[in-house]
């Protein structure tokens, strides 16, 4: 499911096509495809995974990208390492002609209190289960 978010969008190309490398902690936001806190929790799992998350997006996409890291950051969960915004040329698919888009790229890091907040915030196991268990 992790790679299903990755997969979602292809990969932004730099100057003369050459396409960037994807990278395994890497998120590419989109506003169309996926609720707001599919990429809150698939973030969160990533932090967990890779001790941090660079949330990614283009264009209107922008706003969620923010809203994702505020969401994180104001539960404690991340801090902001690094913010970058530059613009990305592309060929419009409408008009067929070659247009600037905003990008934005945002780094969290794990929060000293991730995996506590994590662990209490976990669903506690069932009794049932436990008595199998016994």
């Amino acid at each position: 499911m992790a790679t299903e978010a990755i997969a979602m969008t292809a990969p932004p190309t730099g100057v003369g096509g050459a396409t960037e490398p994807q990278k395994k902690n890497r998120i590419q936001v989109s506003n169309t495809k996926k609720p707001l806190f599919f990429y809150v929790n698939l973030a969160k799992r990533y932090i967990q995974q890779h001790n941090e998350v660079e949330l990614s997006a283009l264009g209107m996409a922008i706003t969620t990208v923010v809203t994702i890291a505020e969401i994180l950051k104001n539960n404690g969960l991340a801090t902001e390492k690094k913010v970058l915004t530059s613009t990305v040329g592309m060929k419009d698919e409408n008009k067929g002609r070659f247009i600037q888009k905003a990008k934005i790229e945002i780094v969290l890091g794990k929060s000293e209190k991730f995996d506590s907040l994590m662990t209490a915030a976990a669903p506690p196991a069932s009794d049932a289960a436990a008595k199998e268990k016994e």
